[in-house]
């Protein structure tokens, strides 16, 4: 059976501003034949969506809709989709699109088996189509053509406008259109007798199906296969493809009302001794509408019934059968159908004794089967031509896949490079930083060191005289710390410089500076913060660092002390911003001569050389 027409890119005429609704359809209707499921979820979309005044959007979804009802559930609702959504191009002028719905229509009507009207009106399509439709529209009308040609056994005609819609539409894989044509190519072949030729075909094709989610292809593809293997007499080869068909999802977006061919099953599951399954699967075609069954469809299950009887051993009973069937048997059926049909009536009247009979109906059987070899005969050159094409084909889109294969190979090589890249730069990076945060800060305590002091001070203090607030400059100078290096060790002055280190970071603003300003000394930088402020917060450090205790050796060391001096750049307003630090560090000196353990505060005449002092 020949599958349906490839979907295509199709966009259509440029607006202003594309809806929501209208992306989504073109989603759609590009997506149709890849996967089917996805494409109606996003035409199903798209008419949601859709404003009442978006023709477009509309048009497009239901012209998916269109071809997706013809496909899954009946030609007569795909018409009715269809002839809906050419009116709404119509009313916008798309060309384009109501040569598509048309060709829709057609679809439908060879579909219903009305074939000359189907070939009437899509060949009236053919020239404008050609100017008009992009190469993926114009392969799908041409093969829409070739149909038509096919199932009015005009084999030649079929194989031409296979071979021209071939050529139209290139190697646009991601379309499915290459697969289309590989079980279309091989439908016609067996029609002809060459089943050994379409089986390799079909091969091909239901390889390159995996990559689409289409399971009506899918079915299409292994049905035509089990119609070769049957007519070569290996019908138990096909059981396998049969069981395949059979698990395919039945519903919409499956195998549908159009979808398997179960009259096609049945007759190989007879042929292979497969009685049970044979009936079961004639049950299943006769669950389906006359009408919807193709006149090739309706004379291969009479031939599978007649052979369900003659496995009962009611030969009589099959001749009967067929014999009512004759009038069906007219040149609207293909001759691969009329001979089958022969050949079981033929074998039937043998059954029951009636030689004669039998003999005029084998003449029939060879009558066809030489008049289907002069129509190979005729048709071998463009046979010939569009498997040659489909070679060329092959290999082009081979050397393409191969070269994809490359340049995703070494796509992946460059980005584990860059990855290897990314990873070094981000490792140095790391190192950088931390480089950064070794020179500006002090190993032992975490604070930083006096480098980092002298750059951000002098900027602290410019900043501080043009915004017109105060800085506190303190200085720390931890008191009898050399006593403690020598009674318990190095370690032990560590652990203190540790913890002093840690009451500063825990108790100073994110706004302050705390610095090691070398051996036990501290520097603390206070913007905003005037001279009592900072003596205040200054004193409340000095009264929670006696209450640390600590511990060396078994001997607690009790009761530390620090003595500090304080500058504040707007009581020293002539102070540069090194003087205001030797200035703090002055009256840190003077807190140590006056008995450590306090405050100290430079004032104007102290900054100068007086050292005058507050104490605490």
């Amino acid at each position: 059976m020949p599958a349906p027409p490839s979907s295509s890119t199709v966009s259509p005429r440029a607006a202003s501003a594309t809806s929501v609704a209208l992306r989504l359809a073109r989603k759609a209707w590009r997506l149709q034949y890849v996967d089917t499921l996805q494409s109606a979820a996003w035409a199903e979309e798209a008419l949601g969506r859709a404003a009442p005044d978006d023709l477009q959007a509309r048009a497009w979804a239901g012209l998916v809709h269109g071809f997706h009802r013809l496909r899954y559930a009946s030609p007569d609702e795909g018409l009715a989709e269809l002839n809906r959504a050419q009116q709404l191009f119509d009313r916008q002028g798309d060309r384009r699109g109501q040569l598509l719905a048309r060709m829709g229509v057609g679809r439908c009507l060879w579909v219903q088996g009305r074939l000359r009207e189907s070939l009437e009106l899509v060949l009236a399509l053919r020239d404008e189509g050609l100017d008009v439709l992009r190469r993926e529209e114009r392969g799908m009308l041409l093969n829409g053509i070739a149909g038509c040609y096919s199932s009015l056994g005009e084999s030649a005609q079929a194989f031409a406008y296979m071979y021209q819609a071939l050529r139209e539409s290139g190697v646009a894989r991601e379309h499915g259109f290459d697969v289309v044509l590989y079980n279309n190519l091989a439908h016609e072949l067996f029609q002809l007798g060459d089943c050994d030729g379409a089986l390799g075909y079909l091969a091909e094709g239901i390889s390159r199906c995996a990559w689409l989610s289409n399971p009506r292809l899918l079915s299409t593809l292994l049905t035509n296969r089990v119609a070769c293997l049957t007519d070569l007499g290996r019908a138990g080869e096909a059981l396998n493809d049969i069981q395949a068909v059979r698990s395919l999802p039945a519903d919409a977006i499956g195998q549908g009302a159009q979808g398997a061919a179960y009259e096609t099953m049945a007759l190989a599951a007879l042929r292979a001794g497969e009685h049970a399954l044979g009936q079961a699967l004639i049950d299943q075609a006769r669950q389906r509408p006359a009408e919807q069954l193709q006149p090739d469809a309706r004379v291969v299950l009479l031939v599978a019934e007649a052979e369900q009887r003659l496995a009962r051993g009611a030969a009589a009973e099959a001749a009967q059968h067929l014999r009512q069937a004759l009038p069906l048997v007219d040149e609207g059926l293909s001759l691969r159908a009329r001979a089958l049909f022969a050949q079981s009536l033929a074998e039937a009247h043998e059954r029951q004794g009636d030689s004669a009979e039998a003999l005029a109906q084998m003449r029939d059987w060879q009558r066809l089967h030489l008049e289907r070899a002069q129509r190979a005969s005729q048709a071998r050159y463009q046979a010939a031509s569009l498997q040659t094409e489909l070679l060329r084909l092959r290999h082009e889109r081979d050397r393409i896949d191969a070269q994809h294969r490359v340049t995703e190979r070494a796509k992946r090589e460059l980005e584990a490079i860059n990855e290897q890249l990314s990873q070094k730069v981000r490792e140095v990076q790391a190192l950088q930083a931390e480089l950064e945060q070794q020179a500006v800060r002090d190993v032992l305590t975490g604070l930083f060191n006096r480098r980092h002091l002298n750059d951000v001070l002098p900027a602290l203090h410019a900043l501080g005289q043009r915004e017109d607030w105060p800085l506190a400059v303190v200085v720390i100078d931890l008191d009898h710390f050399k006593a403690v290096n020598d009674s318990y060790g190095h370690g032990a002055g560590d652990a203190v410089l540790r913890a002093f280190g840690q009451l500063l970071a825990r108790r100073m603003r994110r706004s302050d500076v705390a610095c090691r300003y070398g051996g036990e000394e501290f520097c603390l930088l206070m913007p905003r913060t005037d001279v009592l402020s900072a003596r205040r917060k200054v004193q409340s450090l000095l009264k929670e660092w006696r209450g640390v205790v600590f511990s060396f050796r078994g001997q607690v060391l009790a009761a530390r002390t620090f003595s500090a001096g304080i500058a504040d750049s707007r009581a020293l307003p002539e102070l540069s911003a090194e003087q205001l630090l030797d200035a703090a560090d002055d009256g840190a000196y003077a807190a140590k001569r006056l008995g450590r353990n306090r405050v100290a505060l430079a004032d104007a005449m102290g900054a100068l050389g007086s050292k005058a002092t507050h104490t605490a």
